[in-house]
């Protein structure tokens, strides 16, 4: 799976995308899914939380094994994808696509500071190995 070049990633294997609207929109990566198997469950941030940088903020769990997903960055949670409770699988089908929530960012410049598609393939091919 080829990684998106127009988004952001974080060691800890979450993607972010910045919208027009200066919100940003967060997920976990391919790689995390592939290493975590079939999702069963996902629980998710309270919409109005207020979270700090790499503060753990939802829960993936598969049939595997459950892991934390941590905040890429800070700011206050506006949005979160509801249906993905009731179909967590569907984080499977298609990671980049199935984001978990949506914050505003209260320091943008700490979008700067996460790794970009080539960073974070360097970061991933160095895990396998």
């Amino acid at each position: 799976m080829s990684i998106p070049t127009n988004l952001k990633y974080s060691k800890s294997h979450e993607w972010v995308r910045s919208e027009a609207d200066g919100t940003v929109t967060v997920g976990i990566t391919h790689h995390a899914q592939e290493l975590l198997g079939d999702m069963v469950f996902i629980e998710l941030p309270d919409v109005g939380r207020k979270l700090k940088q790499k503060e753990e903020c939802a829960v993936a769990e598969s049939v595997k094994a459950a892991a934390d997903v941590y905040s890429p960055i800070s700011g206050e949670v506006t949005e979160v994808n509801s249906p993905l409770v009731d179909e967590p699988g569907k984080i499977n089908e298609d990671a980049f696509s199935s984001w978990l929530f949506k914050m505003k960012p209260s320091n943008p410049a700490e979008i700067d500071g996460l790794l970009d598609a080539a960073a974070y393939t360097e970061l991933v091919e160095n895990e396998d190995h």
